[in-house]
């Protein structure tokens, strides 16, 4: 079973929890959906045989990852399931004919299956659809 800390229950969509023979069994873990998201990267064992529930997961939610991958430095790990990312760039300036720095904050999911990412992490983020307001 999940663990449950949230005030609703949580359970993952795709995974009917009283199936007969989930309950013949009496197994103890039960039944776990997980996929692999292509793209070279590999499903997480975490993701494989944790507990948690994650609706925004890419491994075991309903997110698919389309568009763009990015790599960027952590820079805050404050909220819950979400973590800041910068971007450092160069923008030419054609005047001078030079360069200057620029660079750029992203919001992005963090699913519990990540959760060794600290501040100062280099990590790697996928485009998905709009998973809220910022993120």
């Amino acid at each position: 079973m999940a663990e449950q800390q949230e005030k609703s229950f949580q359970r993952q969509e795709t995974v009917f929890p009283n199936t007969k023979e989930l309950l013949a069994k009496k197994a103890e873990r039960g039944i776990r959906y997980y996929k692999s998201i292509g793209l070279g990267f590999k499903t997480p064992k975490e993701a494989i045989t944790g507990t948690y529930v994650d609706r925004k997961c890419p491994f075991t939610g309903n997110v698919s990852i389309r568009g763009r991958i990015l790599k960027g430095l952590c820079i805050s790990k404050k909220m819950k399931n979400t973590i800041v990312i910068r971007r450092d760039y160069l923008h030419y300036v054609k005047k001078y004919k030079r360069f200057e720095k620029r660079h750029g904050t992203t919001a992005a999911h963090c699913s519990p299956c990540f959760a060794h990412v600290k501040v100062g992490d280099i990590v790697t983020i996928g485009q998905c659809r709009p998973l809220s307001k910022t993120v």
